[in-house]
């Protein structure tokens, strides 16, 4: 059976969870935490899969405006199918998918950090991460009141 690559084709919790436990990446997700997997699946904007028959494969599972920056939060690929090019075809559809100006980040799994380079991309040791709970820390004392208007919310995990 053919490979099939499809783009922001619906894909089911039950689907990302069995296929982040058939690759590296469930070490490093949520699988436990269905709540949190619903909510990264439904709020990206740009998902790139691969499909062999009804099994999902591959995904490429971004979070980006189109124009300036693609975030590719997730980028997995069933065992039995790596090394096979399957995560570059996830990766080239998605960049196909954004603006001539927009930029793709991945932050790189520590045992992915040499393919990255080998596909294009370019190391940049700017990145900051801000990890669940942690706040950010007041610097200067100051005087000025502060009001929040028109904020949403985000649905926490069930």
């Amino acid at each position: 059976m053919a490979i099939e690559f499809r783009i922001n084709h619906p894909v089911t919790a039950d689907d990302f969870i069995d296929l982040l436990e058939s690759s590296t990446l469930g070490e490093r997700r949520p699988i436990h935490d269905r709540g949190c997997i619903e909510g990264m699946v439904s709020n990206s904007n740009l998902i790139v899969s691969a499909w062999d028959g009804p099994l999902l494969i591959g995904i490429a599972r971004s979070v980006t405006d189109f124009h300036y920056a693609c975030l590719l939060s997730d980028l997995a690929v069933h065992k039995d199918y790596q090394r096979s090019g399957i995560g570059k075809r996830l990766q080239s559809l998605t960049r196909e998918q954004l603006g001539p100006r927009c930029k793709v980040i991945i932050i790189a799994a520590p045992a992915a950090k040499s393919y990255y380079g080998q596909v294009g991309y370019v190391h940049n040791g700017y990145c900051w991460v801000l990890d669940p709970g942690a706040s950010i820390k007041s610097g200067r004392a100051t005087s000025r009141s502060w009001t929040l208007k028109g904020a949403g919310s985000v649905p926490p995990s069930q």
